[in-house]
């Protein structure tokens, strides 16, 4: 199985910018669809966006169109988490997932790294 580790967070103003990025370690991990998620401070864990095993296909939530773009490159094993345009309400620990079934991206059943904080400051 894939395991994940973010990296990247930190701390910057509102309006500026963050990449944050995804390790993945095991094999198969172009087999699988990743996923950005996060939980702000006592929120529930919510959807960023999705992308496919090659790539080519990506979605994401409303609040971050235009403004969060999700890459990977799997020759080197790596999903990133390109954000711009930072609000308040970015402020969230940021986690990657894994699954083979983009679908299931999320569920209990996906892989999941430790988390990356973002704080975001006015």
């Amino acid at each position: 199985q894939v395991q994940l580790v973010e990296s990247g967070g930190g701390l910057v103003q509102a309006g500026g910018s963050l990449r944050l990025s995804c390790a993945a370690s095991g094999d198969t991990f172009s087999s699988y669809a990743m996923g950005w998620f996060r939980q702000a401070p006592g929120k529930e864990r919510e959807f960023v966006g999705t992308i496919s095993w090659g790539g080519g296909t990506t979605h994401y939530a409303d609040f971050v169109k235009g403004r969060f773009t999700i890459s990977r490159d799997n020759s080197k094993n790596m999903v990133y988490l390109e954000m711009n345009s930072l609000k308040l309400e970015d402020t969230a620990v940021y986690y990657c997932a894994a699954d083979f079934d983009v679908g299931k991206l999320g569920s209990l059943s996906s892989r999941w790294g430790q988390g990356t904080q973002v704080t975001v400051s006015s």
